[in-house]
């Protein structure tokens, strides 16, 4: 039997970490996304978590296991941008060190919020290559405990928390769709799920331009990451060895997006639902707008995971460039 790197009494022992120090985020529903989707959606709404995404819950979760002994040396991470920011602010928190590693082209505003937690940015090339091999220095440097940004037990059972509570609000659903990146979120999604609600189907979303999930989904077997090339830059991490096994087995199927519909539909939400989603939040809103999610029978009642909504709102996906 396939051991995994969590179960759903992690995540509910996760849950109580979070009790009262992460927000349990609203549920947010939109007509005119309804009628565009052919179904009825429930978003939660991951956007208004604490430093604006998920991540919160496994830096959280992570960061608050640590012995006090441990915790003095501080902490470590690389990130295209939300999870350095939650390891930042859950490290204050617990008022110890975070030093986090972060490519140097990832988002002005995202580096600027790590600063402002108290995190120390340490920038490197924009290649996952270049994030795990500056870590490692960093950490040698340091002393400190390395929280990956999704394949660690403890980050996986606490991005699990998410769609407990979606599924304790809206208990009826027929099915839940999560963007893919390194596969934390839809792994602890997909651990919860299946002890708690079997008969609710998890469909991953991706962009075509950082589909490696989606590859090895099809395939059956872990296929390496490809340079990604996508707007989505919460989405850029390939898939790991605690994440990779239950995308395998628990997921029904990877949907892949062009970035024209991601964009598409990220000013959707933004106009019609005053959802203020970034691009990485707007890949499963429209893969549920995909003829082939369309086409799929019995699921009339969807839960969609809104991941955050961190962007640089001088860079908006569909302002004209300056001049």
């Amino acid at each position: 039997m396939t051991q995994y790197a969590a179960d759903l009494a992690a995540v509910r022992d996760a849950a109580r970490r979070l009790h009262g120090v992460a927000h349990r985020t609203p549920v947010a529903t939109c007509r005119t996304l309804d009628e565009r989707a052919g179904r009825r959606l429930f978003f939660k709404c991951e956007h208004l978590q604490k430093m604006g995404a998920f991540k919160f819950r496994g830096a959280w979760n992570a960061i608050s296991r640590l012995s006090d002994e441990v915790a003095r040396r501080g902490v470590v991470t690389h990130s295209s941008g939300n999870h350095g920011q939650a390891v930042a602010l859950a490290a204050a928190m617990r008022g110890i060190p975070a030093h986090v590693v972060i490519p140097a082209d990832a988002s002005r505003a995202k580096k600027a919020a790590i600063v402002g937690y108290g995190g120390r940015v340490v920038e490197c090339e924009p290649t996952l290559e270049a994030r795990g091999i500056t870590a490692a220095r960093v950490l040698a440097e340091t002393g400190g405990t390395l929280i990956p940004p999704f394949d660690h037990p403890d980050v996986i059972a606490g991005q699990g928390t998410a769609a407990l509570e979606l599924l304790e609000e809206i208990p009826e659903l027929d099915a839940v769709v999560v963007p893919i990146g390194g596969g934390g979120l839809i792994a602890g999604t997909a651990l919860a799920l299946r002890e708690l609600a079997p008969r609710v189907r998890v469909f991953g979303a991706e962009p075509t331009g950082a589909d490696d999930a989606a590859r090895s989904h099809a395939s059956g077997r872990l296929v390496p990451a490809e340079p990604p090339r996508t707007i989505a830059d919460g989405l850029l991490a390939g898939l790991g060895e605690h994440t990779w096994p239950p995308i395998r087995d628990l997921v029904e199927a990877v949907l892949t997006v062009e970035d024209a519909d991601t964009i598409a539909a990220m000013r959707l939400c933004w106009e019609r639902a005053k959802l203020l989603i970034e691009p990485s939040a707007a890949v499963p809103v429209a893969a549920v707008f995909s003829e082939r999610f369309r086409a799929l029978d019995g699921l009339e009642r969807v839960g969609v995971l809104l991941t955050g909504g961190n962007l640089d709102l001088d860079r908006l996906p569909w302002a004209a460039p300056a001049r």
